[in-house]
C-alpha cells in the first residue's frame, strides 16, 4: 500500500446547485455516512480525490454537514448564495484500488425517492484546494491506472485485433465492452497486460440486487449489457492462451460484469480450460463467482482452475440470501466451494462487498471472523458496493448488532486475528 496524504485540518461540505455546479460551505465541515448514521471523519481518515476518480450530483438528497462548534450535524435545505433556491449532496465515486472508509453524508427528500444508480457513493469535501475522500488505497497494483493508455491507442489496438478475428464472438463482445463502455478488462485484453476477461453466461442462478447486467424494469438501469451467447470453448481458449502466452504474470477471468453466473457454463469451462492448459502453462486462469454451485467448482478445479474469487456482500445468512436471492443455493454451498478449492490447495479471495456501517457491524464482523476461521481463504478484495446505500438496508433490512467499529478499525482487527491474510482490490497474479 502507498503511503496516504492527510489534510491538516477537516475539509468543508460540497453541494450542487439549482445547476448542478458544485459548491464549497465553509460555514459547515463535511461529514460521512456510516450506515444510516452521520459520523465526522478522522483527518487520518481522509486522502486527496483519487485521480481518474469523479464526482457525482445526487438527485433528490440533501447534503449534511458537521457544524465547526457544536459538532452537531446540519442539513443544508437552500442554497446559502441564492436563499430558497434547492442544493444537491455530493459524492464521490472512486477510481479501482480505493476502498471507502464513510460514505457519502445525505438525506433524502420528503416522498417517493428512486434509488441512485449502482455506484458507490464515498464522502467527499474540500480544503487547500483539492477534494478530499474518506478513504484509503487499499491495493498498489497500477492494472487499472488512469492514463495508462492513450484512447487512441485503445481504439486502434481493439480494432486491429476485432478486423483479425472477424469469427470469434467472444473477442467480437469484448471490443464493444472496450470501445462502448471503456471496460478496464477488456482493455487490458486488447493492450495485452494484466488480466484479460472471459464472459461465458448469458444466464444466473441469483437475482442479486445490485447486479449490473440485468435489472428489472423500472428499477435503477443496468450499467452494461449482458452477453447474449455463450461462447465455444475454442473461442474462450483463442483469447485466454495468447494472453497468458503473451504477458508476464498474465491473469484471464470467467465471470464479469457484462455476464451472469459462469458457473452455469461449468461444462463449457471446463473444456476451454483443458484447451488452454494444452497450449500454455504461464499465467492464472481465475473464476470470479457466487460460488453457489459446490459440485461444479470440484470439476473445474481437477480440470485446472487456479483461483476462485467469491462475490460475497455478508458472511450471514439472511444477509447474504436477501442481497443475491439465490435460486437453489445459499451460503453454505458457497462455504464448501471455498472448502473444495482449498482442499485442493487451490487460491480463494473472498470479493467482499465493503459499505461503511455494514461491513463493520459487530455481528458482520464476528460472523466474516467464523467463515475465514472455518474455511481459511488466502485473500481479501475490498471492493466498495455498488449500491444506494439507503436502498441495499432497507431490502436487506438491516438491523444494526451494535455500534459500528469503523472500517479501520475493523481491518485492523482482521490483519491481527488472521495474519495469513492478504488484502488488495484486484485478482493477484499467481504464476
Amino acid at each position: 500500500m502507498t503511503k496516504d496524504l492527510h489534510p491538516s485540518e477537516q475539509p468543508v461540505l460540497l453541494y450542487a446547485d439549482e445547476k448542478g455546479e458544485i459548491r464549497d460551505l465553509p460555514d459547515l465541515a463535511m461529514a460521512g455516512r456510516s450506515g444510516r448514521d452521520f459520523v465526522a471523519p478522522r483527518l487520518t481518515d481522509l486522502i486527496p480525490l483519487p485521480e481518474g476518480s469523479e464526482l457525482f450530483v445526487l438527485d433528490d438528497r440533501q447534503p449534511v454537514g458537521t457544524d465547526p462548534v457544536t459538532g452537531e450535524f446540519l442539513k443544508l435545505e437552500d442554497d446559502p448564495v441564492k436563499p430558497g433556491k434547492p442544493v444537491r449532496a455530493v459524492a464521490a465515486f472512486m477510481a479501482p484500488a480505493h476502498t471507502a472508509i464513510l460514505s457519502a453524508a445525505f438525506e433524502k427528500n420528503s416522498g417517493e425517492v428512486e434509488p441512485l444508480p449502482l455506484f458507490a457513493y464515498t464522502a467527499v469535501g474540500w480544503f487547500d484546494e483539492r477534494f478530499w475522500v474518506s478513504a484509503f488505497r487499499s491495493d498498489s497494483d497500477p492494472r487499472q491506472e488512469p492514463g495508462r493508455f492513450q484512447p487512441a491507442k485503445i481504439s486502434k489496438a481493439t480494432n486491429k485485433r476485432l478486423r483479425q478475428n472477424p469469427d470469434n464472438r467472444l473477442i467480437q463482445h469484448l471490443g464493444k465492452c472496450s470501445l462502448t463502455y471503456g471496460c478496464p478488462a477488456a482493455v487490458n485484453y486488447f493492450m495485452d497486460s494484466w488480466e484479460a476477461p472471459l464472459p461465458t453466461s448469458p444466464v444466473c442462478n441469483a437475482r442479486c440486487l445490485g447486479c449490473i447486467s440485468l435489472q428489472p424494469s423500472g428499477c435503477c438501469p443496468a450499467t452494461q449489457d449482458r452477453i447474449d451467447f455463450i461462447p465455444t470453448p475454442e473461442e474462450i481458449a483463442e483469447v485466454a492462451a495468447p494472453h497468458l502466452e503473451r504477458v508476464e504474470r498474465g491473469v484471464v477471468s470467467f465471470g464479469q460484469g457484462c455476464e451472469g453466473e459462469p458457473l452455469m457454463q461449468a461444462e463449457i469451462i471446463e473444456k476451454s480450460i483443458g484447451m488452454i492448459r494444452a497450449r500454455t502453462g504461464r499465467g492464472t486462469i481465475n473464476l470470479n463467482s457466487n460460488s453457489g454451485m459446490p459440485e461444479a467448482v470440484e470439476r473445474l478445479a481437477a480440470a485446472g482452475l487456479d483461483s476462485l474469487r467469491v462475490s460475497m456482500n455478508s458472511a450471514s445468512l439472511d444477509y447474504h440470501r436477501r442481497y443475491y436471492r439465490p435460486k437453489g443455493f445459499d451460503l453454505g454451498d458457497v462455504r464448501e466451494s471455498i472448502q473444495i478449492m482449498k482442499k485442493a490447495c487451490k487460491f480463494v479471495s473472498l470479493n467482499y462487498f465493503v459499505l461503511p456501517g455494514f461491513a463493520d457491524d459487530p455481528a458482520e464482523a464476528a460472523a466474516l471472523d467464523d467463515l475465514i476461521e472455518d474455511c481459511r481463504p488466502d485473500f481479501i478484495q475490498l471492493r466498495n458496493l455498488n449500491m444506494d446505500p439507503d436502498w441495499y438496508l432497507d431490502e436487506i433490512d438491516f438491523v444494526p448488532s451494535g455500534p459500528a467499529l469503523g472500517i479501520s478499525t475493523w481491518l485492523g482487527k482482521l490483519r491481527e486475528k488472521f495474519p495469513h491474510l492478504r488484502f488488495g482490490y484486484f485478482n493477484p497474479p499467481l504464476k
